[in-house]
C-alpha cells in the first residue's frame, strides 16, 4: 500500500488511542507513546507520526509544538483535533499531512488513514482548492515580478522561508531555536542571510517584505 511501515503515535492523555486500534485493523504495524523523548525515530523504518493535539503544548495557531520540530525529518499528522481550535492553512504550509478531528466518524478517519500513508494529503476540499489557486495565482504572478524579485525569492532556502514565517508570527530567536531544534546562534545566522537576501536593515522591514511576497515565498519549496 505504501513504503510506510510503522505508525507511531504520541498518545499524551489517559484514555485509549482507538486510532492505534483501527491503522492496525488495515494491516499497519503501530507503536504508541507518551513523551516525545520515546519516539526513536528511525528513518529506516520509514515511520509516520500521528501527533494527538489534545493533552499538547500548542503555538498560537493551534499546532502542537512538537509537530514543527518533526515535519522536516519525517511524515507527520494531527488527530485528536478539536474543530476551530487550529488554523488549518498554517498547518499545512508547515507541512503538516493532514488532520483527524475528535468528532469524526471512525469511517472517516480509516479512509484519512490510508490516504496520508500512501502519501496524499488528508484536509478539508475547500482549503486544498484555495491553496491550489494562491499556487496557479503565483506562478502566474512570477511572469510579472521584476528578475531581480524572482532571484531574491528564489535564493532563499526552505530553511530560511520557514524562519521568516517564525519571525513573521512575532517568535523571538529562542523560541525559533527550540522549535526548530537548532542553537540560537545558527538562528542569528540564518536571520542574517535573511536580512542580505531580502535587503531588509531589521526584523520590521523583514515582516513588511514578507507581507509583500508572502504568496510567493510560501510556495518556492
Amino acid at each position: 500500500m505504501s513504503t510506510i511501515n510503522e505508525l507511531v503515535f504520541l498518545h499524551q492523555v489517559a484514555a485509549p488511542c482507538h486510532l492505534a486500534i483501527l491503522a492496525e485493523s488495515i494491516g499497519l504495524k503501530t507503536r504508541i507513546v507518551k513523551q516525545a523523548s520515546e519516539l526513536n525515530l528511525d528513518k529506516g523504518q520509514r515511520s509516520f507520526c500521528l501527533i494527538a493535539q489534545k493533552g499538547a503544548a500548542l503555538d498560537n495557531k493551534g499546532i502542537p509544538l512538537l509537530a514543527s520540530r518533526l515535519v522536516p525529518h519525517v511524515p507527520v499528522a494531527l488527530y485528536q483535533v478539536e474543530r476551530n481550535s487550529l488554523d488549518q492553512e498554517s498547518a499545512m504550509l508547515l507541512g503538516i499531512r493532514g488532520l483527524l478531528f475528535a468528532d469524526q466518524r471512525m469511517d472517516l478517519m480509516l479512509t484519512g488513514l490510508r490516504k496520508m500513508v500512501a502519501d496524499e494529503l488528508w484536509y478539508d476540499r475547500t482549503l486544498l482548492s484555495k491553496m491550489f489557486r494562491r499556487v496557479v495565482q503565483k506562478l502566474d504572478g512570477q511572469n510579472e515580478m521584476p528578475a531581480d524579485t524572482v532571484a531574491m525569492l528564489q535564493a532563499l532556502t526552505s530553511r530560511e522561508r520557514t524562519i521568516i514565517q517564525f519571525v513573521s508570527s512575532g517568535a523571538r530567536n529562542k523560541e525559533i531555536a527550540h522549535r526548530l531544534c537548532i542553537s540560537e546562534h545558527t538562528v542569528k545566522a540564518h536571520i542574517s542571510s535573511i536580512f542580505r537576501k531580502t535587503q531588509s536593515r531589521n526584523r520590521v522591514e523583514l515582516l513588511r517584505w514578507a507581507q509583500t511576497y508572502q504568496t510567493h515565498f510560501e510556495f518556492c519549496n
